[in-house]
């Protein structure tokens, strides 16, 4: 039997990267909040730059629950299951915003309507044959002011392109209007950056700063980026990485509204007899305790919050929480991220150290910036070189068939070649189709016994062509900036684990085919919430943290401008 504690007005699952957003504007209104999370606190000395504890051994202090519930995968419902050595996200106060790359983008307003806008532009043959995407249930314009607060509460430094319609050469002039400019500007350049900034100029192409929610000076009374170079996988020990653990999550204490629980393993929500959400379930050492209250908020990762609602199965919800139309799982995507592209130069980069989110980026062949008209896809992606390299990677990496892998000849190709490759970061569309999705395996279980999660699904045609486009545009430009040999990575083909997943809990106005309204709520069960990339209808060319962190606080504040009717209605 779960011992029963305290009401609480609102529990959110989750203090990540949206959860930990979230109770910021939730708290600040005066409401009472419970964070749960399965992770702990860390601290400024978790965050030590260590290449090998925090890139070899993937933060083993973060980790342990995480990687026992690694989601199993296949290509096809009838291809064999197989599951990957470690899980792409981890566990903590802050979550995976601990450790990520920071890279801090807002999608493109062409992603908030990529079925009328390709019908409009191309016609509707267009869309993809067997895709499920659907235009999102409002545009760009209603997310900005949103995407602005979180700008400004956890800091970003960047290069705004168009403020209020007004083109700035120095930033992305395709990115959709801002009421202002970052908060920060970017953070700073290199040589190299600066000669492939240059070559994309030679090209005819834009080249310009990316965005990152790293301090690019003081902000908020925390340290400017010290561009150590240790933060491609691990925490900032100067607290100049913006995640909520220095952010909002401190500030939301502050109000004494915010109350954070750790080591909570959340295995249940449970519901009323009315089918309405009426607090969760979690375990920590092995004993169970009930967290009842008046709207429920989960916040994990796609998987995860998928998981969650699949596992919570009730006389109400006999398939599952929010699930009785089936969407639960369904409309499942992620970034192809296998087809990068590497190149080798025949002079030194200075790339030692710095950070993946200090680079250039071009973006004419992102989202619907360029014409598709004689093209066998519809989407494009974002090209973007960066500054980082450590010892182990360098020494790790590729001889391109110029030296053997071992001895005293591969020796002398490292000593002379480590700081002369480069590789790209290649972020691109990807769409939901009807047989990519997530369920439960009926086999594979986690530490609990409680069954992982199982994704079904393959990079379709249309993702592939996007690719190999993308991939041929890199090399250009890479050859422009004197590069001597590029290699090219696979395109890839079944979807594993992936930081960047999107859909399962999609947002829409169409209950029948979304499990969320607009506002990030249940259809079904209307004191429910679900923040986080799983609510995104598209990806975009776009990392996904800042527009689910826009979507989070938009969420939340919603549900404090309206606690009362959402607290207490039926569905």
């Amino acid at each position: 039997m779960a011992t029963r504690l305290t009401d609480t007005d609102v529990v959110v699952v989750g203090m990540g990267a949206v959860g930990g957003v979230a109770v910021l504007p939730l708290a600040q209104a005066g409401i009472e909040v419970i964070g749960l999370e399965a992770g702990t606190w860390l601290s400024k000395r978790d965050f030590a730059p260590d290449e090998i504890r925090n890139n070899v051994r993937d933060w083993p202090m973060a980790v342990q629950k995480a990687n026992g519930e690694i989601p199993t995968s296949r290509a096809t419902r009838s291809a064999p299951t197989t599951r990957a050595g470690r899980h792409p996200m981890m566990n903590a106060v802050g979550g995976t915003a601990l450790h990520y790359w920071a890279q801090s983008w807002r999608l493109n307003p062409w992603d908030f309507k990529v079925v009328s806008e390709t019908k409009r532009r191309y016609g509707a043959s267009r869309i993809p044959k067997g895709s499920t995407v659907e235009d999102w249930p409002f545009g760009y314009d209603e997310l900005e002011p949103y995407y602005d607060k979180v700008e400004y509460e956890m800091g970003v430094s960047g290069q705004a392109g168009n403020l209020n319609g007004k083109i700035d050469p120095r930033g992305n002039p395709f990115e959709g209007p801002r009421k202002r400019p970052y908060p920060m500007p970017p953070l700073r350049g290199t040589d190299f950056l600066e000669k492939m900034a240059a070559s994309a100029n030679t090209l005819g192409w834009h080249a310009f700063p990316g965005p990152a929610s790293i301090n690019s000076r003081p902000y908020q009374n925390r340290s400017a980026c010290m561009y150590h170079g240790f933060c491609n996988q691990g925490g900032c020990h100067v607290d100049a990485k913006n995640s909520p653990l220095v952010t909002t999550i401190p500030r939301a204490q502050e109000t004494g509204r915010l109350k954070v629980v750790t080591r909570a393993h959340v295995t249940q929500i449970e519901v009323d007899g009315e089918g309405r959400a009426s607090g969760v379930t979690y375990v920590t050492d092995g004993v169970e305790y009930f967290q009842p209250a008046k709207v429920v908020l989960i916040a994990s990762h796609t998987y995860e919050n998928i998981r969650l609602l699949l596992l919570s199965k009730s006389k109400a919800y006999p398939n599952g929480l929010s699930n009785n139309h089936g969407q639960v799982g369904r409309h499942y995507f992620s970034h192809h991220q296998l087809a990068g592209v590497s190149a080798l130069f025949p002079f030194s980069l200075n790339a030692w150290y710095g950070t993946p989110a200090q680079g250039v980026a071009v973006d004419h062949w992102a989202d619907d910036n360029f014409d598709h008209a004689g093209l066998d896809f519809i989407g494009g992606g974002n090209l973007w070189v960066y500054s980082d390299r450590r010892p182990i990677a360098a020494a790790s990496g590729s001889t391109w068939n110029r030296a053997p892998n071992w001895g005293s000849a591969w020796k002398a190709f490292i000593k002379e070649n480590a700081d002369r490759t480069n590789n790209s970061y290649l972020q691109k569309t990807t769409l939901p189709y009807e047989d990519n999705f997530v369920d439960l395996d009926p086999v594979a279980k986690d530490a609990l016994g409680l069954p992982v999660c199982r994704i079904t699904g393959e990079y379709k045609e249309n993702e592939r062509a996007i690719a190999a486009f993308i991939q041929d545009k890199m090399e250009q430009w890479y050859r422009a900036a004197g590069a001597i040999d590029v290699t090219k990575a696979p395109l890839g083909g079944a979807m594993g684990p992936s930081t960047h997943a999107y859909g399962g809990t999609r947002m829409g106005d169409n209950r029948e085919t979304n499990v969320v309204d607009r506002w990030g709520f249940s259809h079904e069960a209307s004191n429910l919430g679900i923040l986080g990339g799983s609510v995104m209808g598209t990806s975009g060319a776009r990392n996904p943290t800042l527009t689910a962190q826009a979507l989070s606080w938009r969420t939340a504040e919603h549900l404090a401008k309206n606690f009362n009717a959402i607290a207490s209605r039926r569905a």
